[in-house]
C-alpha cells in the first residue's frame, strides 16, 4: 500500500471510540478494502484525521490486536495479519507429492473394525416424529446417561445437556462463561481442538504442564494465581500424551481447587468407555461451577457428532439457552440411534474388546521402541507419545522420506519451544511387520537427525 492509498485509508476509517473505529477497519478488512499486510495508519495520524486522543486510537488498534486481525510491529507500524494456519486432528500434514504414498501414522483415528456396524441398528428407529418444543433430550438416552454420568461426579445435583460432540460442548460451555481476553488453564502440551477454540475465541491460555499423572498440582496452583476463570482437564488418555490422573494426584487438584469454587472447570473425558484406566475427577462435592463431557466419537465413530455434558444447575441453564428445540438441539434419531448401540450387549462387547486391543497394540509397539532405546510409555489412548534424542522437523522429514507421514508433537504445545522433541503415533493398526518396519525406520531417522 502506498501513500496514496494509505492517505485514502485515512479517510475511509471512521468513529469516534475505540469501538467504532474498530469496527470500521472490521468492515474495511470484509469489503477486500484491507488484505493481509496492509499497513494502518500510525496511530498519531489516525488520532489527527478522525480527531479524537491518541489514547482513543490505541485501544482501537489494541481491541483489533488481541482479536487477532492486526499485528503491531513496533517501528514497523500496525499491520493486517495473516490468518495463522491450526494443526487440526484427524491428519497429518498433508504430503505436498501425491504420486508418492505414504502410510499415515499421524491421524489419531480409531479403527473402523473396532467400531460397532449401525446399520443393524437404523431399522428399529422408528417412530413417531419429534416436534418443536417437546424435550431436547430423548427419554430412554437420558435415563441411561444420567446413569453413566452421576456415577463419577461427587456433586449430587446435576443437569444434562447433549450437544453435536465434544468440541461443541466445550465451546458451548466456554462461551456460557467467559468473555475475550479471559483467561483459561489449558493442558500443556495439549488437544489440538482445545488450543484452536481458545484462540479462535480470544481467550488467554495459561499453559498447566503435564506429567505422567496427569495436570500438574503447581501447575494449576499457578495458573489459578493468574486468575483463570475456566480449567480443562483429561482425566485419563490425555491428548497427546496418555497420560491419566493418579488418585493422589486428582486428590491434590481437589484441594488446590476448593479455594475456588466459581471456577469452571471442564472434565473431558472423551477416551470414556474404551479406557482401561479408572476416571478420577478433580471436581470436588462442594465445587459450584464444572462440567464433566464425554462424546461418543472415539468408540461409535467420529461421525456420531453427539456428547454429553452433565454439570451444575447453574451451568445447564447458560448452556440451555443456547440450545433450543428444532435448531441446535442434537437429532432425536441420533440419540436413538446412539442408545439402540449402547444399550446392545454385543455392541457393549466389541467396544471393550476395543479398548484391550489399542492398549494392547500401544504396549507392543512401546516394547518394540525399548529395543531400539526409545523409552515411550504406552499411556492410554489412541496413540503414543514418543520422546525424540533429536529435532522434531528432521526427524519427521526423513520418515516422510521412508514412507512415513508422522505428526510432529510440537503442534500440541502452547508455547514455542517445548522442552523435549516428540512424535505422536497412531500405530494401533500397523501389522506386526509394519510396527517392527516403523521402529527401524524411526530409529534411523533420529540417528540421521542428530
Amino acid at each position: 500500500m502506498d501513500d496514496t492509498e494509505l492517505g485514502t485509508l485515512h479517510e475511509s476509517i471512521a468513529g469516534r471510540t475505540a469501538a467504532e473505529i474498530a469496527g470500521s477497519v472490521r468492515s474495511l478488512l470484509e469489503r477486500g478494502a484491507l488484505r493481509p499486510g496492509d499497513a494502518l495508519p500510525p496511530v498519531r495520524a489516525l488520532a489527527e484525521s478522525l480527531g479524537v486522543n491518541r489514547n482513543t486510537a490505541v485501544a482501537a488498534y489494541g481491541l483489533l490486536a488481541r482479536s487477532g486481525l492486526v499485528v503491531a510491529g513496533g517501528r514497523a507500524g500496525t499491520r493486517i495479519a495473516h490468518p495463522e494456519p491450526f494443526a487440526q486432528e484427524g491428519f497429518a500434514s498433508p504430503d505436498p507429492d501425491p504420486s508418492r504414498p505414504l502410510r499415515d501414522i499421524g491421524a489419531g483415528n480409531p479403527d473402523p473394525a473396532w467400531i460397532p456396524d449401525p446399520s443393524r441398528y437404523l431399522g428399529s428407529l422408528a417412530g413417531r416424529p419429534v416436534l418443536y418444543g417437546e424435550p431436547v433430550i430423548d427419554p430412554e438416552l437420558e435415563t441411561d446417561a444420567r446413569a453413566w454420568m452421576s456415577a463419577d461426579l461427587a456433586p449430587a445435583d446435576l443437569r444434562l445437556t447433549l450437544t453435536s460432540g465434544a468440541v461443541d460442548a466445550v465451546e458451548r460451555l466456554l462461551a456460557q462463561a467467559l468473555t475475550r481476553d479471559d483467561a483459561i488453564a489449558l493442558e500443556d502440551p495439549c488437544w489440538l481442538a482445545n488450543i484452536h477454540t481458545v484462540r479462535l475465541a480470544g481467550y488467554r491460555a495459561v499453559p498447566v504442564p503435564v506429567d505422567a499423572e496427569g495436570m500438574t498440582t503447581d501447575g494449576l496452583r499457578a495458573a489459578l494465581a493468574q486468575g483463570v476463570r475456566a480449567v480443562i482437564c483429561t482425566p485419563r488418555a490425555q491428548n497427546p500424551t496418555g497420560a491419566g490422573l493418579s488418585e493422589r494426584r486428582a486428590a491434590e487438584l481437589r484441594a488446590v481447587l476448593a479455594d475456588h469454587p466459581y471456577v469452571l472447570v471442564i472434565e473431558d473425558d472423551h477416551f470414556s468407555l474404551l479406557s482401561q484406566q479408572p476416571f478420577r475427577s478433580i471436581v470436588g462435592p462442594n465445587h459450584r461451577r464444572f462440567a464433566l463431557v464425554r462424546s461418543v466419537s472415539k468408540f461409535l465413530g467420529p461421525d456420531m457428532c453427539l456428547a454429553v455434558t452433565a454439570s451444575d444447575p447453574h451451568t445447564a441453564d447458560r448452556l440451555a439457552l443456547r440450545l433450543s428445540s428444532g435448531t441446535t438441539w442434537v437429532s432425536h434419531l441420533l440419540q436413538r440411534l446412539t442408545h439402540a448401540i449402547l444399550a446392545d450387549p454385543a455392541a457393549q462387547d466389541l467396544i471393550s474388546r476395543a479398548g484391550a486391543h489399542y492398549a494392547a497394540r500401544n504396549a507392543a509397539f512401546a516394547d518394540r521402541l525399548a529395543g531400539v532405546g526409545i523409552d515411550a510409555a504406552a499411556g492410554d489412548g489412541l496413540s503414543l507419545w514418543v520422546p525424540l534424542d533429536a529435532p522434531t522437523a528432521p526427524v519427521a522429514a526423513e520418515l516422510k522420506r521412508r514412507g512415513w507421514l508422522a505428526r510432529s508433537g510440537d503442534e500440541f504445545f502452547l508455547a514455542d519451544a517445548p522442552d523435549a522433541p516428540h512424535l505422536r503415533l497412531t500405530v494401533h493398526d500397523l501389522t506386526d511387520d509394519e510396527a517392527s518396519a516403523l521402529v527401524a525406520d524411526l530409529a534411523a531417522s533420529v540417528d540421521a537427525a542428530r
